[in-house]
C-alpha cells in the first residue's frame, strides 16, 4: 500500500478544542458514506436575513413592495415580521448563492456596508451549514432618512 492510499490521522484544532459544540472537518460533509444532509432554501434564507440585519447601517431588507407586504403581514393578528423578506437563495448539495435587497441608513458608505453585509452573510452560512457560498449579490433599493418616520402626521395643506 502506498502512503497516498492510507488514511490521514491528522487532527484539526476544532476537533481538539474539547467543546461539544465544535465539529471536526471530517464531520462537516453534507454528503458522506453514512448518509446525506439536505438543507432547505428557507433555512439558508433565514440565516442570510438574520446575518444581514446584524450589520449597522442596514435599515430594512427588501424593496418597496416587499416592505409594504411585510407591514400588512405584521398588522394581521398572529403575523410577524418576515426574516426572509428581501432574500432570495439558490441552494445545491454543496453550494449556495444569495441575492439581497436592502435599504441603507443615510450617511453610511454603501460600498463598505455592502462589503460588511456580504462578509457576514458568507460567514454565517458557511459556519452554520458548511455550504460554500459562491456569491452574495446586494441591491440597495433605497436610503432611509431619520425624518422618514417622523412624518406620520399630515402636513398643513399649502392651499385652501
Amino acid at each position: 500500500m502506498t502512503s497516498a492510499s492510507t488514511t490521514k490521522a491528522t487532527t484539526t484544532p476544532s476537533a481538539t478544542a474539547g467543546a461539544s459544540t465544535e465539529i471536526s472537518a471530517d464531520h462537516r460533509e453534507l454528503v458522506g458514506a453514512h448518509g446525506r444532509t439536505t438543507i432547505a432554501d428557507q433555512v439558508v434564507s433565514k440565516i442570510a436575513g438574520i446575518a444581514a440585519r446584524e450589520i449597522d447601517g442596514v435599515f430594512a431588507l427588501g424593496g418597496q413592495t416587499a416592505r409594504i407586504v411585510g407591514r400588512v403581514r405584521e398588522a394581521i393578528p398572529g403575523g410577524g415580521p418576515s426574516i426572509t423578506q428581501g432574500v432570495t437563495v439558490e441552494v445545491g448539495e454543496k453550494q449556495a448563492a444569495v441575492d439581497l435587497g436592502l435599504v441603507a441608513n443615510y450617511g453610511v458608505a454603501i460600498h463598505e456596508l455592502a462589503a460588511a453585509v456580504r462578509s457576514n452573510v458568507i460567514n454565517a452560512i458557511q459556519d452554520m451549514t458548511s455550504l460554500e457560498v459562491t456569491e452574495v449579490n446586494i441591491a440597495i433599493h433605497d436610503i432611509h432618512f431619520e425624518d422618514d418616520e417622523t412624518t406620520a402626521e399630515p402636513a398643513e395643506p399649502r392651499v385652501q
